[in-house]
C-alpha cells in the first residue's frame, strides 16, 4: 500500500485507522487508559490506608468503628475497594487475554474473574458500610 505522497507503507490498515488510531478492537485504549488512572489514584489512597491502619493499631474496637463511621474515612475507603477491585479485575483480564490462547478456556476464566472481583468488592463494600453505620 501506498501513501498519497507515494512512500510505501508497510501496513494492511487504511488511512482512516490510523488517523483514528483505533486497533481491531477498538477498545484497547479504554481499557489502558482506566487502568493506568485506577494505578495513580490507589498510590495516595494506599498510603492513606497503610498509614490510618499503623495509628489504629492496638486501638479497642470501638475506636476503630469511630474511626470508620467518619464520613471521610468511610468514602475513602470505599474508594480505595472500588478502585482496588476494578484495577484488579482490568489486570487480571490482561492476563489471561495474553497468555490463555484457547477462547474455550479463556472467557470462562475472564467472566469467573469479573464475578469474583464484583462479588469480593461488594462484601467489602458491606463490611466497611456495617462498620460505619453501627460505628
Amino acid at each position: 500500500m501506498a501513501d498519497p505522497k507515494g512512500l510505501k507503507v508497510d501496513t494492511m490498515r487504511t488511512f482512516l485507522g490510523r488517523a483514528r488510531g483505533l486497533g481491531s478492537a477498538k477498545s484497547g485504549f479504554d481499557h489502558w487508559w482506566i487502568q493506568r488512572l485506577t494505578s495513580i489514584a490507589l498510590v495516595p489512597l494506599t498510603l492513606w490506608f497503610i498509614w490510618s491502619l499503623a495509628h489504629l493499631t492496638g486501638q479497642p474496637y470501638a475506636e476503630v468503628r469511630a474511626w470508620a463511621g467518619n464520613i471521610i474515612n468511610a468514602t475513602l475507603l470505599l474508594t480505595l475497594i472500588v478502585l482496588t477491585f476494578e484495577h484488579l479485575h482490568l489486570g487480571v483480564q490482561v492476563v489471561c487475554e495474553d497468555y490463555i490462547h484457547t477462547d474455550v478456556i479463556r472467557t470462562p476464566v475472564i467472566l469467573a474473574v469479573k464475578a469474583a472481583s464484583l462479588l469480593l468488592g461488594l462484601a467489602a463494600t458491606i463490611a466497611v458500610l456495617k462498620l460505619a453505620i453501627t460505628g
